[in-house]
């Protein structure tokens, strides 16, 4: 219900603000802008071979930049690159003690989108997402044991990435643009050309506020 409630309360920020500005819109369908963004993921894992798997989602920090290359005023491509926080939350019980689990992944995402610009005000956005996982941390709470344990990765090789979908809509007001997304993953690349399957699958939803210069 509480990550219901703030989601609805984004959306209702957000509307308010579109209203706010609709007055002083410009079509800018054919322009090239650049522009910055920030706001949070809503994300949970799911596992790919069907197993009793039960997970709660968490919330995340998302924000980054993006450009806007426009391919006449009706179609374009939106590169963007964006720090996202993504990851679960578990809980359990073992040998009779209540436990709790959460996981945080800090990723460096790279969607690369092509964007239909139908009216002025909307951008239906969808296409491949590039990962990188710079950090993990898992955090561990158990009876009287609480842990946390972090590891960073080396991102040296572009080529080891997951792949992902991602797709939505992005609504243009003048230089507000309010972003609504979802994603999720498809295989891991290994960098030296071979790519498997997760057995864990990263999901999630995403909502930004972001400004276009």
């Amino acid at each position: 219900m509480k990550n219901a409630i703030i989601m609805i309360a984004f959306v209702a920020f957000a509307t308010t603000s579109l209203k706010a500005q609709t007055t002083t819109t410009t079509d800018n369908r054919a322009k090239l802008t650049l522009g910055v963004k920030a706001g949070t993921n809503y994300s949970n894992v799911y596992d790919s071979e069907g197993e009793d798997f039960v997970a709660d989602g968490k919330f995340g920090l998302a924000a980054g930049a993006f450009v806007v290359v426009p391919l006449g005023k009706i179609f374009g491509i939106q590169p963007e690159v964006l720090y996202s926080q993504k990851g679960f939350k578990s809980t359990g019980t073992f040998l009779g003690t209540n436990y709790e689990m959460t996981r945080t992944t800090d990723f460096i995402d790279v969607p690369i989108l092509i964007s239909i610009k139908p009216v002025e005000y909307v951008s239906l956005l969808f296409g491949p997402q590039f990962s990188f996982l710079m950090k993990q941390t898992d955090d561990f709470t158990g009876g009287s044991l609480s842990t946390s344990q972090q590891d960073e990765f080396d991102n040296s090789n572009l080529r080891k990435n997951i792949f992902g979908l991602t797709g939505g809509v992005d609504f243009n007001i003048d230089h507000l643009v309010i972003g609504l997304r979802g994603g999720w993953d498809v295989k891991n690349n290994d960098g030296d050309g071979n790519s498997t399957t997760p057995r864990y699958k990263n999901m999630w939803y995403q909502a930004t506020i972001g400004y276009k210069f």
